[in-house]
């Protein structure tokens, strides 16, 4: 049996919010010049110059990349051999959340109820947290800074198993085409298939915390991916919606059984920030 003190945690979650925020790892930074250098468009081009200029002062001042410091998400992954000491898991996660946006002057932006008084929490908790228990004594803690100007363009519905692969394209495509400026593009497009309805939305926010240039290890769903991706750049929105051939930087699926009565598909969207870390232990 490992003996884990979740102590550890929140130093490790209040550490990793700020480094979200400020800093871009060199895989995603190479990425976004490769698409400024090479996107066709006047334009476009001109907006990618933005926003690697953006992001490189981010990492050097330390200050955050976006006004949108985002709601902090995070995936559990914890084995049936780990035993937690010092506390409970979520408080700690919480308690990370709260110090680290504390530390590093992000802007709060969670409210305590989405309807009626929408009074802001003011220390941007709680976070949302999903538990996966596993085999061993693994513990492995995914991160996100998910902002909202990419989440409010994401949604979820149910298709008919008539609508098959061509339904799941023309979806696929259209949110990305309503979504047009306003979820910052590119943008990097998760697609959860299968399931139930929040089954899908699950494991479309889960396909964006993939690691850049990864594929479906299905390599049915891999070539759904890459064409996918074709699809979504066809559209013409480009960068920041300014027009160009770079809409999107990725687009993922993963998918899980369903009922013969239906395909649940959730597209949910990510602005280039890809704020996403891997904690483990």
């Amino acid at each position: 049996m490992r003996e884990i003190d979740v102590t550890e945690v929140t130093e490790r979650v209040r550490e990793a919010v700020k480094a979200l925020n400020f800093h871009t790892p060199q895989p995603a930074l190479i990425q976004l010049i490769d698409i400024q250098q090479h996107e066709p468009s006047p334009a476009g081009r001109q907006a990618m110059k933005a926003i690697v200029e953006n992001r490189q002062l981010a990492s050097q001042k330390q200050v955050p990349m976006c006004q949108d410091t985002g709601m902090v998400i995070a995936f559990v992954e914890l084995g049936q051999e780990v035993r937690l000491v010092g506390g409970n898991l979520r408080e700690a996660i919480t308690e990370g959340v709260r110090r680290g946006y504390a530390e590093g002057y992000l802007r709060n932006s969670v409210v305590a109820e989405p309807l009626f008084e929408r009074r802001n929490t003011r220390d941007n908790t709680p976070p949302v947290v999903h538990f996966d228990l596993v085999a061993g004594d693994t513990f492995r803690l995914t991160l996100a800074c998910k902002g909202f100007g990419a989440e409010n363009m994401s949604w979820a519905k149910i298709l008919t198993p008539a609508d098959g692969i061509a339904g799941v394209k023309q979806e696929v495509v259209r949110c990305v085409e309503e979504a047009g400026p306003n979820a910052c593009p590119p943008v990097v497009v998760g697609v959860g298939l299968g399931g139930t309805l929040e089954m899908a939305a699950f494991l479309a926010k889960k396909a964006l915390m993939r690691e850049i240039g990864t594929r479906h290890p299905d390599p049915r769903y891999a070539a759904l991916e890459a064409e996918l991706l074709d699809l979504v750049n066809a559209t013409g929105i480009g960068p920041q919606g300014w027009g160009g051939v770079n809409t999107a930087l990725d687009v993922r699926v993963e998918y899980y059984p369903t009922h013969i009565a239906a395909i649940p598909i959730a597209i949910n969207l990510d602005c280039h920030l890809q704020r996403h870390t891997v904690l483990a232990w």
